[in-house]
């Protein structure tokens, strides 16, 4: 039991489950409403491929997992997730809140749907 608990710790984290990094929104202080659209939907884009990716290593993760510590328990510690893909993953989730924060602060009314929750202040 306490292999599996350490073999499904280093699986990939869910997608949902990875904070945005914080990201100031100053860096989008000079943008008009037009390139604040444009950023974010490259951003959007990126995110959501991103997410699709961490997703999909943390379920070949899981299957890896479970089939390591049925068949051969060590290899079960060989599953580490991909931590790149989840570090890009939480900047691309920062600069969405920092979008959406210079788009309120410019009065663009651009906003992200099924936003990452808001990071630092």
């Amino acid at each position: 039991m306490v292999a599996i608990a350490a073999a499904l710790g280093g699986c990939a984290s869910s997608a949902a489950d990875i904070t945005p990094n914080y990201v100031s929104p100053v860096i989008y202080q000079s943008y008009t409403c037009q390139q604040l659209a444009l950023e974010a939907q490259g951003v959007s884009a990126r995110a959501a491929a991103l997410s699709g990716a961490q997703d999909s290593q943390r379920t070949k993760d899981t299957i890896a997992t479970t089939a390591a510590v049925i068949v051969f328990w060590p290899a079960a510690f060989l599953v580490g997730g991909d931590k790149q893909t989840a570090a890009e993953l939480g900047q691309m989730k920062g600069q969405m809140v920092a979008i959406e924060q210079a788009s309120v602060a410019k009065k663009c009314n651009i906003q992200f749907q099924n936003k990452p929750p808001p990071g630092p202040a």
